[in-house]
């Protein structure tokens, strides 16, 4: 047998070994308080997070909240960074807070490596992925990204109304990421499925949870025995054959990793995307401002980032500790809000407005610490082309009807249904 072929048995049996973890209940419902029982899965959370944000960070800093096992929501800058680098205190083994605790023991490598790593494993995993998504590697993307927006523009024709989310800023990164990996492009409409699964649907019986992230599995397990079949030049032939400590990696590194580009990958920048055409939509100064000044974009971009970041990471604490005013017990979990840090006026000036010519804007939509996005490139790539080929081909354009608009609950945020009326 060869190499390859045990690498895709040893894949094969992966799923049967994997440790189920601890489970706690899940509870959602109106929130009374969210100082005491926050929960990011209810709709007003979804559909505008930041006034509630906003009153925690002057009354109550740090929330609580005893749902999903009990957890913690700091809203200052200073809290999250703080804890996004402290990896003495706060494990990253899982960054998703749901009703599953993976099992300790998982540390440090985590089940999809390396966001889910902690040192000093965490740094060679990260090693490996660097050269994929240097600025030089993204730039070979963007011809194939532009043309591509191009093309799903040119499917509108006719139509006075477009689903700017459904039908324009979810496909891009898909077509994107499918390429890096190999995977087949009309593999789309799966990709979406996997991510609903891993992020929008933690309110799953936890059984039912595995049982469909072991579709997300399965179909890794099919790419993977392709490529064992027929080598080719793409990122999952690197991840098979490229080596750690001169040995190859486990099947669960790999099939972990492959899992975190396909569904960080896309939810991410789908998320950027329309939320900086939903502001764009709302906005006619801002829009018909890029649109006479294209070069202020790049500028703009890190502002829409800022303002509207997409994303939020989960932590462990890894032992019970008083830490910043509250007694944090072992296997709590710590919401790092991202959109939270970057709405606080104590470290950017007019924090709650949207100024597209911002100079100084240190934001951290893409993370803090050891575990900032090692695809911030490819997502700034991605968000670029994906409005200076939209604002181009549609210079004027509004919301429809802006009850219609809906946002994804849960740790990435953005717009999932983005009704415009397009004007050439």
């Amino acid at each position: 047998m060869s190499a390859d072929d045990r690498f895709a048995q040893n894949f094969s049996e992966l799923r049967d070994d994997t440790p189920v973890g601890t489970r706690s209940e899940i509870v959602t419902g109106p929130v009374a308080d969210w100082e005491t029982d926050f929960s990011h899965l209810e709709p007003e959370w979804a559909q505008d997070p930041y006034p509630i944000q906003d009153d925690l960070r002057q009354r109550c800093p740090i929330a609580r909240t005893e749902r999903f096992g009990g957890g913690w929501l700091p809203t200052r800058y200073e809290d999250v960074a703080a804890i996004a680098y402290d990896t003495d205190h706060f494990s990253s083994r899982s960054i998703i807070m749901s009703n599953f605790r993976p099992p300790p023991e998982l540390a440090p490598v985590g089940g999809t490596p390396p966001i889910s790593s902690d040192p000093p494993f965490h740094r060679l995993a990260r090693k490996l992925l660097l050269p994929a998504f240097t600025k030089t590697a993204v730039t070979r993307h963007e011809e194939a990204a532009r043309a591509y927006c191009h093309s799903l523009i040119d499917g509108f024709e006719g139509q006075d109304v477009v689903d700017a989310a459904r039908d324009y800023a979810q496909h891009i990164p898909m077509r994107v990421i499918a390429g890096m990996l190999g995977f087949p492009e009309e593999d789309g409409p799966r990709f979406r499925e996997f991510i609903e699964n891993a992020l929008e649907g933690i309110n799953l019986p936890p059984d039912e949870r595995v049982a469909r992230m072991g579709k997300l599995f399965d179909y890794l397990l099919d790419q993977i025995r392709d490529h064992v079949a027929n080598p080719r030049d793409d990122l999952t032939d690197y991840l098979i054959g490229v080596e750690l400590g001169g040995r190859k990696l486990e099947p669960a590194h790999v099939a972990g990793t492959m899992a975190l580009l396909l569904i960080a990958g896309i939810d991410t920048s789908w998320s950027a995307i329309g939320a900086s055409l939903w502001h764009l939509a709302n906005h006619p100064g801002d829009r018909e401002r890029l649109v006479a000044e294209p070069d202020l974009l790049p500028t703009a971009m890190e502002e829409l980032l800022r303002a509207y970041a997409p994303v939020t990471m989960a932590r462990l604490v890894k032992e019970d500790m008083h830490w910043n005013g509250v007694d944090m017990k072992a296997e709590d979990w710590v919401l790092l809000s991202f959109p939270a840090a970057n709405r606080d006026p104590a470290q950017f000036d007019r924090a709650d407005e949207v100024v597209i010519d911002r100079e100084v804007n240190r934001h951290a939509a893409f993370g803090l610490g050891i575990h900032r996005c090692i695809g911030s490139h490819l997502a700034r790539m991605e968000l670029r082309v994906a409005l200076e080929v939209w604002l181009q081909r549609f210079p004027d354009f509004t919301l429809d009807d802006p009850s219609a608009v809906t946002w994804a609950a849960g740790q990435v945020r953005g717009p999932r249904t983005l009704p415009l009326r397009v004007r050439n």
